[in-house]
């Protein structure tokens, strides 16, 4: 019997590792053929390799899990990955296969792994009447990043968005500022900005996304350009000219 190919959508990363991990202790015949940590990856790994089964979170930058599972359906058995009780559990009433509520535990894990061997004996569902309720929900709605995740050592670090004064991309890297501490991640800065509430984080210059709640004062310098002074850092950050507009609405 042919091993069913697995891609696990999920843009947490501690998540989706612990997804991964647990799933394959749980089901070692299973392959883990790719992991995408936003909609535009799930639906490359959907083309590429085809999977039986598609993990998906509902809420991910780039393409939502929704309008993913829009392209799996009839091709893929779907699980998905959700923070809302009320709505997976209508989701999987009006036919999905399954969803994990988050955070995911092994024993529902096992079950969801259960009911997908099942599931395999037969052709994946058509999802679309479920999906277009979904959509029409307020499951939709965009969430925001609610954390950082940060490697110090062997230790990964948890910041939340509400510690962060701004972030700074450095070339190939972004800096997170927090009032005491500065990391440096991977994921760029116009990536961020998709994934952060933009009523709390602004854009302020091409390399710098400020927290509006970490702002102590605006002035000008010599120049008459608008200059940042936060409440909990030294450094004056710069506002340029195409970002000035926002300042001058409030």
């Amino acid at each position: 019997m042919n091993r069913p190919k697995v891609v696990i959508a999920e843009d947490e990363r501690l998540l989706r590792t612990e997804i991964r991990e647990t799933f394959l202790a749980l089901w070692p015949e299973a392959e883990i053929c790719a992991e995408a940590d936003n909609g535009f990856e799930a639906l490359a790994a959907l083309e590429r390799y085809r999977p039986a089964i598609l993990l998906l979170d509902i809420q991910m930058p780039g393409m939502t899990g929704l309008e993913v599972a829009r392209q799996a359906s009839g091709r893929a058995h779907v699980v998905f990955i959700t923070a809302h009780d009320q709505h997976a559990v209508a989701a999987f009433e009006r036919g999905a296969v399954d969803y994990l509520l988050k955070p995911v535990s092994p024993s529902r894990l096992s079950l969801t792994i259960d009911r997908l061997k099942d599931k395999l004996k037969s052709s994946p569902a058509e999802l679309g009447p479920m999906l277009e309720w979904l959509m029409s929900s307020d499951l939709s709605r965009k969430r925001y990043l609610r954390w950082i995740s940060v490697t110090r050592a062997e230790e990964i670090q948890l910041i939340t968005t509400e510690e962060i004064c701004y972030f700074r991309s450095t070339e190939k890297y972004t800096t997170v500022v927090t009032a005491n501490s500065e990391h440096l991640i991977s994921s760029a800065l116009k990536v961020l900005g998709d994934q952060l509430d933009p009523a709390t984080f602004v854009k302020v210059h091409r390399g710098i996304i400020v927290n509006l709640n970490a702002i102590r004062s605006l002035h000008r310098n010599f120049n008459g350009r608008l200059e940042i002074r936060l409440k909990h850092r030294a450094e004056i950050l710069p506002v340029s000219a195409a970002h000035a507009a926002f300042f001058k609405q409030m």
